[in-house]
C-alpha cells in the first residue's frame, strides 16, 4: 500500500495541471461595437411605415408580403424604388429598414438621383 501513495500523489499533481486558467468575468469584456446602422448619415425613407410611403409616392407597383418582411416597390423620378419593411419588435408596425434604387433598365442609383433626400 505504501507504494500506491506516491503513485496517487503523482496522479493528483498531473491532474491539477489540467485545470483551465481563470476566465475573465463577463463584465470585464469590452462593450460591443455599435450596430452597422449607426454608421454614416441617416438614410432617406428609413423609419417610415407603409402608410407614410404610400402617402408620399402613391400606390405601390408591387406589394409583396412574407412572414417577416414586406416589400413595396414604387416608380418615381425615373427610378424604381424598393422599400423593405420589417417590424422592429413583436406587435410593432413594420418600418423601412433598407431601400434600393435603380433605373428602369436595372442600373443601381442613389436615392438622391431619384429626387429623394
Amino acid at each position: 500500500m505504501s507504494r500506491l501513495v506516491p503513485i496517487a500523489l503523482a496522479s493528483l499533481a498531473a491532474l491539477s495541471a489540467c485545470v483551465a486558467p481563470d476566465q475573465p468575468d463577463v463584465a470585464a469584456l469590452p462593450a460591443p461595437p455599435p450596430m452597422a446602422s449607426a454608421y454614416g448619415p441617416p438614410k432617406p425613407l428609413v423609419g417610415l411605415d407603409a402608410k407614410r410611403l404610400i402617402a408620399r409616392f402613391g400606390e405601390p407597383r408591387l406589394d409583396i408580403r412574407d412572414r417577416t418582411v414586406r416589400k413595396l416597390q414604387f416608380m418615381t423620378g425615373g427610378c424604381v424604388i424598393d422599400a423593405y419593411l420589417y417590424a422592429t419588435a413583436r406587435g410593432k408596425e413594420p418600418i423601412v429598414t433598407h431601400t434600393d434604387a435603380r433605373t428602369p433598365e436595372g442600373r443601381d442609383v442613389d436615392l438622391a438621383v431619384c429626387g429623394i433626400s
